[in-house]
This record gives structure tokens, sequence and C-alpha cells, in this order.
């Protein structure tokens, strides 16, 4: 959870976010109009395509408003700001091709021109992104569109704010100290607004009573609420833009988020990232990736399942019990490679040199061709292309008891492939250590998941996730 993710009072309102809303309007007009000139030659912008025009703004803006495009840049890294606006175009497009087609008017406009389009809108608005944020940083640069801040509580925590806003420039903020009653008269013979200093909750206020305060940033122990809410009322008769802070490093968030209850602020600690439309975006990228590889690799696995019955007795497809969403059990599938098929209460985990390896099976574990039904898994909901990978029941019963936060690794699905494959913890675990880092690198997925970060570990597993000198 971002330590800048929690406005009490309304943010700083900024005529930036009209000029970035002006500047994608205009450059998805002018891809529109590129594309339509390269295909076509034309030289006016036909009413059909003006109309779908106006659309996709529309649209896009609404999406990105969803995905704080166009909230504070202050508090939002570049990369997210480029990841939030592809994300945001992507889902546009969805919406116009669903709009075509319930309108039955895809045959009115040129296939060649909008998929230029399409393909072209996404990299100019990040080029466009870039660019604004580089012009906005060589006006910070020169002491212009910039803010002051200050930190009410002089602790451990506000130290850290401090530290943040001292060496991230592009927020283009100034820190101008801190504040806290309790450690004031200690630092009476410092100015309030010196770095090193400490004022009074007083001074603060009337600070930004005068205009000299734009952010507070309340960095007070969880304890002190009274001091807090005092505070809070003391800054609502200001325009300075007030945040809360809370101390939360004292829990271990996963993906930690506020939410309401009916009108009362509650904070998730652990929770599934995959609410909402991130949820749909999830499963409709679960179906379209298994669709396609198992289009590609029908044909190998038909070879394979061929293999294992001539080079073996017992069954082709070997199904384990494993633990899925919400520790639910699930079957998952795989092409036996083993003389056994193990599922009960002590299931033992294939180790080097294992007799029960299959010499064809040991070839299928070492390429994870033996994981490939696991794609008609994904088709059923049981599992998804990217997660944390599935441990047998007996496994995770045992690990379980042994690692703290084990079982957080299934507030999302199991996957085919995952963070930890790609990280070079595949194959083995056969210390808790090894298991520890395979967890770390499962709970970091969860906790970080974006569509892009799935892209990133679907091309990665190409070439590091197939073949593993620790698989056996």
């Amino acid at each position: 959870m971002s330590l800048f993710s929690s406005g009490l009072v309304r943010p700083h309102s900024s005529k930036i976010s009209f000029l970035h809303r002006a500047i994608d309007a205009f450059v998805i007009f002018l891809v529109l109009f590129f594309s339509l000139q390269v295909t076509h030659d034309i030289s006016i912008v036909e009413r059909q395509y003006l109309i779908v025009g106006v659309w996709s703004i529309l649209v896009f803006s609404m999406v990105a408003g969803t995905q704080h495009v166009y909230g504070s840049w202050r508090i939002q890294p570049l990369h997210m700001a480029v990841a939030a606006t592809l994300f945001s175009w992507f889902w546009t497009v969805v919406v116009l091709v669903f709009l075509a087609f319930f309108t039955k008017s895809t045959a009115d406009y040129s296939r060649s021109a909008l998929l230029l389009w399409f393909l072209l809108t996404p990299f100019c608005l990040g080029v466009a992104r870039v660019g604004l944020r580089l012009g906005l940083k060589v006006f910070r640069a020169h002491g212009r569109n910039t803010r002051t801040l200050a930190i009410a509580g002089k602790t451990r925590l506000g130290q850290q704010v401090a530290e943040k806003i001292m060496h991230t420039h592009w927020l283009g903020m100034r820190f101008v100290g801190y504040f806290d009653d309790r450690l004031a008269h200690r630092d009476c013979h410092h100015a309030a607004n010196e770095q090193d200093g400490v004022g009074r909750f007083d001074e603060l206020v009337e600070m930004a009573r005068q205009g000299q305060v734009d952010y507070v940033y309340i960095t007070l122990p969880m304890a002190a609420e009274k001091r807090i809410v005092e505070l809070v009322n003391a800054l609502s008769d200001t325009t300075a833009s007030v945040y809360l802070v809370p101390n939360f490093f004292v829990f271990d968030l996963l993906h930690g988020k506020l939410s309401s209850l009916d009108g009362i602020p509650v904070l998730s600690l652990h929770e599934t990232p995959f609410y909402g439309l991130d949820g749909w975006v999830k499963r409709w990228e679960d179906i379209v990736v298994s669709s396609l590889i198992l289009l590609m690799i029908a044909l190998p696995m038909a070879l394979i399942a061929l293999g294992v019955k001539l080079t073996s007795p017992g069954p082709v497809l070997f199904k384990q019990r494993r633990y899925g969403l919400n520790g639910s059990v699930v079957e998952v599938w795989k092409f036996r490679s083993m003389t056994v098929c193990e599922d009960g209460e002590k299931v033992t985990q294939a180790s080097k040199k294992d007799v029960r390896i299959t010499p064809f099976g040991a070839f299928l574990r070492r390429t994870s061709l033996d994981e490939l039904p696991q794609f008609f898994n994904v088709l059923q909901g049981n599992m998804s292309v990217v997660g944390p990978r599935p441990h047998a029941v007996a496994h995770n019963e045992q690990y379980r008891k042994l690692i703290r936060g084990y079982m957080l690794r299934h507030k999302v699905k199991p996957g085919i492939t995952g963070l930890a494959q790609i990280s070079g913890w595949r194959g083995e675990t056969e210390t808790v250590d090894k298991m520890e880092m395979r967890v770390k690198f499962d709970l970091e997925y969860v906790q970080n998941w974006s569509l892009w970060l799935d892209l990133k570990i679907i091309f990665l597993t190409v070439f590091k996730g197939f073949v593993n000198k620790n698989a056996y």
C-alpha cells in the first residue's frame, strides 16, 4: 500500500489534469486521422469516423478515470502512469469492438485503418505521457509547479516520508519541516521551517492558513487518535491537502486497500487483487492465452501422450489434488512422469535420480512438458496461466505450519508458471529455506499483480521457465 494513498481532504486541484485530458483527446483524433490517411489517402475524416473518435475519447476518459490516470502525478511513478494509460486504451478498444458488433456496423469501417489506429494509439499516448512528465520535470527544476509539504509527527515513519520526498525530485515537492507538539519544546532553538527542526502544531496550522503549506502528511502513531482528530479539525480551516500515513508497517499487508462498509472506512490486510474489473481482465487473459496455446500444442500433446503410453504402463494423465483459490481442493492434470501416482496424506517430492521417474518422464519434467494438460485446467477456471504454482495437499499442510503467510498465496488461483519459477525457484524444495523463497516471490506476485506483469512472466517463461537444472 502506498504511503500516499489515503487522502482525508480533497486533493490539490491542478490545471494539468485538464491539459492531460486535452492532450489525450488530441492524440487519439490525430492518430485516427493519420491511420485513415495512410490506408485510404483521405483529407477529410468522414462522419462515421468522427463518431468513433468521439466515442473513443469518452470511453477512454471514463476508463482512465477509474485507473487514476488523471490524478496527481506527484504520487504516481511514470511506469505506473504509462501502464494505466495502456490498460485504459485496451479496454477502450474492447468496448468499441463490442459496440460495433452490437450495432452491426462493422462493415461501415475500414479494418486496416482501425487496426492501425488501435495499435498506434497506445504508443503515442505513452510517448505523450512521457513528454508531458519530462516537461513538468524541467519546470519543477526551475522552481515552477512545485508544492510545499510539511510532516506532522517526527516519527520513524515521518522520516521515511521525508526521505522519499527529498530523493524523488519528480514529485515537485519542497519539504518545509517537521511539526510535533511532543518534541517542539526540546527543539525550540530550531526554526519550524528547518528540516532538522520541530515546530508546534499551531505553527503548522497558521502556515497552512497563510498558504505556505500545500500538503500535510500526518505520521503520528496509531495510538495518537485524539491528537490526529484535533489536528485534522484545525487544518480543515485551511486549503492545505491533508494525508494520513498510518503506520501499517506493523502489519504484513497483502494487497492492502481502503474500502467502505456502508460508509465506514475499512482497510483490507489480506485480500485478492482480482476485484471487479481486474478479475474480468485476469479471466479473459486466461481464456485467450490458454486457447491460443492449446491450438499450438495440440499435436505435440498427442505425441507426448503416445510416448507416455508406449514407454511405461499406467494412465497417460496423472491427476493430483492441489489447493486452489481460497484453499479449495482442485484436481490438477499432468502427463504421468512416474511409475507411481501418489496423492495421499504423504507425498514425497521428486528428487535427483529418483527411481520412480521414468526415462521419458525425466525428459518431460526437465522441459516442463508434463505440465501442458494444465491449460485445460485454466479453461475450466480452476487455474490461471500465471500464478503461484500449486503444491500437493500434503505439502500444503506441512508448510503452512512452518512458513508464515504460506496460505496467502491461495488468495489467487494457482498458475502454470509464476514469478518464482522465472526467478529460479522451480523444482525440488528440499529445505524450508527454499520453500520460503518460493513463497516470498509468490506473495510478491500477489501484491504487485498487473496485466503487464503477467505478460512479462509469460514471455520470460519461454526462456527461463521451461528448462531448469532444479527440475527433476
